[in-house]
C-alpha cells in the first residue's frame, strides 16, 4: 500500500535551491538576484565572487546547492545550466529599539529575507 510518490516541484530538466533567514532586506537581497537572472551559472558564480555586496556570498553559496542538486539529484549537466530564476521573499522582521530624546523611543527594524534559485538545463545551439 503506502502512500503515493509526491509530484515534483519543478520541471524535469530543472533544480532548486531555497534559503531562509538571510540577515538582509529583501530589497537589498533583490539587487544581487536580478544580477544573476538569465546568466549561465559559471558566469553568475564569477559575477558573484566578485560583487562587493555583503549578501552576495550567500547568494553564490544557494547558486552552488542548485547546481549540486542538479547535478546530484537529477542527472542534469553543470554546462548547460542558466539561472532560470531567481526570487526573494519576506521573511520575519525583528523589532528593536534604542531610546531617543524626550522620552521617545526610535524603532529598529532588522529583516530576514529567504532567496529561491532555480536552474534549468538548456541545449546550446550550435
Amino acid at each position: 500500500m503506502g502512500k503515493e510518490k509526491n509530484p515534483r516541484r519543478v520541471a524535469d530538466n530543472e533544480a532548486m535551491a531555497k534559503v531562509r533567514m538571510l540577515r538582509t532586506s529583501p530589497q537589498k537581497l533583490n539587487l544581487v538576484a536580478a544580477m544573476i537572472r538569465g546568466k549561465k551559472v559559471e558566469k553568475a558564480l564569477t559575477d558573484l565572487t566578485f560583487s562587493n555586496k555583503r549578501v552576495a556570498q550567500d547568494v553564490k553559496k544557494c547558486l552552488q546547492s542548485a547546481i549540486a542538486n542538479a547535478e546530484n539529484n537529477h542527472n542534469l549537466d553543470v554546462d548547460e545550466l542558466i539561472v532560470a530564476e531567481a526570487w526573494v521573499g519576506k521573511n520575519l522582521v525583528m523589532k528593536r529599539g534604542r531610546p531617543r530624546a524626550r522620552g521617545r523611543f526610535g524603532k529598529i527594524m532588522k529583516p530576514f529575507s529567504e532567496l529561491t534559485i532555480k536552474v534549468r538545463q538548456v541545449e546550446e545551439q550550435a
